[in-house]
């Protein structure tokens, strides 16, 4: 029998609408599931019982009564905690940040969550302002991986990943500046989707700019499609948000792929070193959508890798946060984040300038890509969860985060829509992910293609046990 906790958000609806289960009993059963992963992965900042199950009784009545408030009404979720909540603090994984004040204002996108009338679970884990691509954090502590509690479970958004994976709410909002949603998805066998930049409103905007977006961390792409329909409605304090989208995403993610133009690069152009186990279960994946109809052919992006030109940005977003504390509260950080925020705070405005141009021209690049190729398919990350703690793999010689994730910041800087998907695993059972990059707008594409997988037989890694290693240990 398959358990509650194991449903995605689309079969919870189903099964809400036919009367086989209530939002109670889903609720109940998650909030048990989230309990007892917090022991072992720490995935979580708050837990709230009294509010989720009082959220899941309204819904209950509302779906007996034959009125669900929206798309995902009964829905358990979990909100990565960079983004207000109304009612719980949002520390963002610093000391620096007090508990008192009075949390009063939603973020645009758990404000539509809200309205759809989501159970919201809890607050998930980040590293400190969601600056790097693990998640530990000095008022936190570490976030453990799903599969194996001695590995990472990514960043920065891994308390999501976590949560998701181990059946602790379908659906969660998470944040993606350089691949934070993607990099934990990889990690941890999940579904993580960043749109177009703007296409989900962000308030209060972020100190990284425009290289930051909100995007969907679920079970399989279905349900980010559901998801999108919810968030990514206009809100008015986010000036640079898109006009509303044209149709469904829950639409616009059928069709299949057969007769797509995809490009698949294997490591950029040899830039990057993939390790063999992932190589070859992105390889599988790109074979799957060739058997589906796709036109797929082997070809790299033409750019050099942007790494500099990102770190200016994110290390100058960084050191604005850190400018903002009071001088005897910098103390409290990371030190690693307190080390980047020096580094941003040397930058010129010549050098950001400069940095604005690499993004620029890296964007005219994609752009004329895409007018060969729907899709371009990558690695989402060249290598598998290593050990928890750790900004960068042991013995790997990488100083920053940036050096293991050359695949996913290019897509910010560009603002294009980027997904990964589960493809595989090593011979330690460690998922890897494979990364579907499309032109900016073309969200629903990148949709489309993460459903044909799904459709197209099993994902490997997509749903762990329901309890996997880390926690049946």
């Amino acid at each position: 029998m398959t358990e509650l906790t194991d449903l995605t958000a689309v079969q919870l609806v189903d099964g809400y609408r036919k009367g086989e289960f209530s939002p109670v009993d889903v609720t109940r059963a998650v909030l048990r599931r989230a309990e007892d992963i917090q022991l072992v992965v720490n995935a979580f900042v708050r837990l709230d019982h009294e509010d989720a199950l009082a959220r899941a009784e309204e819904s209950t009545a509302r779906w007996r009564r034959g009125e669900p408030a929206g798309l995902v009404d009964g829905v358990p979720v979990t909100v990565k905690d960079i983004l207000l909540q109304r009612g719980a603090p949002t520390f963002r994984g610093s000391r620096c940040v007090s508990e008192q004040g009075a949390w009063d204002e939603d973020a645009p996108s758990v404000a539509r969550l809200r309205e759809h009338g989501a159970v919201f679970v809890g607050k998930t884990t980040t590293p400190e302002f969601g600056w790097k691509a693990v998640t530990d954090s000095p008022r936190h502590g570490i976030t453990r991986n799903p599969y194996d509690a001695t590995r990472t479970a990514g960043g920065s958004s891994g308390g999501s990943a976590a949560a998701v994976a181990l059946g602790a709410g379908p659906l969660s909002l998470g944040t993606d500046g350089g691949g934070s949603v993607r990099i934990p998805a990889a990690f941890c066998g999940i579904f993580g989707f960043k749109p177009t930049y703007g296409r989900v409103p962000l308030y209060p905007t972020s100190a990284f700019g425009t290289l930051a977006h909100v995007g969907p961390m679920t079970r399989d792409a279905a349900d980010a499609a559901l998801l999108m329909d919810v968030i990514a409605a206009q809100d008015t304090r986010d000036w640079s948000q898109l006009p509303p989208a044209a149709g469904s995403f829950r639409d616009g993610a059928a069709g299949g792929v057969r007769g797509l133009r995809i490009a698949y690069s294997p490591s950029l152009g040899g830039q990057v070193a993939v390790r063999p186990a992932v190589a070859a279960a992105v390889r599988g994946a790109v074979q799957r959508l060739a058997a589906l109809g796709a036109y797929v052919e082997e070809a790299d992006p033409d750019f050099a890798d942007p790494v500099a030109a990102f770190q200016t940005l994110w290390f100058s977003g960084a050191a604005r946060v850190a400018q903002q504390l009071p001088p005897d509260r910098r103390e409290l950080l990371d030190p690693g984040f307190r080390e980047v925020c020096g580094q941003g705070a040397r930058y010129s405005a010549l050098d950001y300038l400069a940095a604005v141009d690499v993004r620029t021209e890296l964007g005219r690049r994609m752009g004329r890509f895409h007018e060969r190729y729907d899709v371009l398919v990558t690695p989402t990350l060249p290598v598998t969860a290593f050990e928890a703690g750790a900004e960068v793999p042991a013995k790997s010689g990488l100083r920053r985060w940036t050096g293991w994730t050359p695949f996913t910041y290019p897509f910010n800087l560009t603002q294009q829509p980027a997904a990964s998907v589960p493809c595989g695993a090593d011979a330690e059972g460690l998922p890897a992910g494979v990364q579907i990059v499309a032109a900016r707008h073309a969200d629903a594409l990148v949709l489309r293609v993460a459903q044909a997988l799904y459709e197209g037989g099993d994902v490997p890694g997509v749903r762990p046990a329901p309890l996997p290693r880390a926690v049946a240990s």
